[in-house]
């Protein structure tokens, strides 16, 4: 294994960007075979592809299912809309009062700085406005849905999203969330980010700087399978630690990717265990067009998440959920523990798949 410190000295992380795959051509560079490089250009024209060189350096080029590999190169299975699928899937923009700024709960709002990204994702369920709007950061686009946070004291925490936020540089980075924190009722600071996963050396100690401030500071990560966690990320992730952010983790359930016990067991109590990241969601697939061949059934979740209730301590276990359509939000799938009811007496299903019978006691 590489010492820790050795991680730290990884290449300058616009220098990591720069190695990766930018752009359609850059697929020639891949070791890929005459009919996946066509497949991966085809599907590369209608989604955006990027990739750091580090995030490539983890796939193992001589498997063709390598849960990596999935993630972003492009497939001829994208190509394949079905019915049903959503070109917005969870109505970012039916909820958008002002442009990169989308509201859909009452105390939180999602901000768009760039819709750009360190690393597109294939299952990715913004990918269309991603690769058609394909703005990066400016003072002036921002400034509508700043005076619209503003005017609303009703919102006590904003989320950086996107787009990838922390695939901005620091000033810009420091120059948002001054304006953020001047706005006196904001008290928490969300930011979504696949950039300690696909481009750790960007976790910076200006990076961290930019960031510190008033505000209360949770990083949501997005790690998908065991295999993205290196020394580099555990570095990465420590740094965050360290400077005081909460650290939480929401990975999307991907068919041929985390679809087993053996890889979400893995996942998630190394999460935990040794990077400090709690496991928060799980996402079912969204109806992003072109997934379904990413896409697993809701009983089929269900069973992986009632297995890993029974395999890990509750600290480890993500929420299984589903953000509906329209504006539905995150609703929980995870299957029901409770097997019946007589008035004060339940009939409970525990851990061990045996039914118990509990009656409730409670004062007058």
């Amino acid at each position: 294994m590489t010492d820790l410190k050795d991680a730290t000295r990884s290449p300058d992380w616009q220098d990591d960007v720069r190695q990766g795959v930018r752009h359609v051509r850059d697929l020639d560079r891949l070791p890929l075979s005459p009919a996946e490089r066509a497949a991966a250009q085809a599907a590369a024209a209608h989604h955006k592809v990027r990739a750091p060189k580090a995030y490539l350096d983890l796939i193992d080029w001589n498997d063709p299912a390598d849960p990596i590999r999935a993630q972003v190169i492009p497939s001829l299975g994208e190509l394949v809309e079905t019915e049903g699928e959503l070109g917005d899937p969870i109505a970012d923009h039916a909820f958008s009062p002002e442009p990169r700024l989308t509201h859909r709960h009452a105390d939180r709002v999602l901000l768009f700085p760039t819709y750009q990204c360190a690393v597109y994702c294939r299952f990715c369920f913004r990918k269309e406005s991603l690769t058609s709007i394909g703005r990066g950061y400016t003072r002036e686009a921002l400034e509508p849905a700043l005076a619209y946070i503003a005017d609303h004291p009703e919102i006590r925490e904003v989320i950086l999203t996107g787009g990838d936020p922390l695939s901005l540089p620091d000033n810009a980075l420091a120059e948002i969330v001054a304006r953020i924190e001047a706005i006196p009722h904001v008290r928490l600071l969300r930011i979504h980010t696949r950039v300690p996963v696909a481009l750790p050396s960007r976790i910076s100690s200006g990076l961290v700087e930019a960031l510190q401030g008033r505000l209360m500071v949770t990083v949501v990560t997005h790690f998908n399978h065991a295999r993205e966690i290196t020394d580099a990320t555990e570095v990465a992730c420590r740094t965050m630690r360290q400077a005081g952010f909460v650290l939480l983790n929401q990975s999307v359930l991907l068919k041929g990717v985390n679809d087993s016990i053996e890889v979400l067991e893995e996942l998630c109590r190394e999460l935990m265990y040794r990077l400090g990241v709690k496991p928060y969601y799980l996402h079912h697939g969204d109806l992003a067009r072109g997934m379904a061949h990413r896409r697993t059934t809701i009983a089929q979740g269900q069973a992986l998440v009632e297995a890993l209730r029974a395999r890990l301590s509750g600290i480890c276990n993500p929420v299984y959920v589903l953000d509906l359509p329209e504006g539905g939000g995150k609703v929980p799938l995870g299957s029901c523990p409770i097997e019946g009811r007589d008035g004060e007496s339940w009939r409970i299903r525990g851990l061990d798949g045996a039914v118990r019978d509990y009656t409730e006691v409670v004062g007058e």
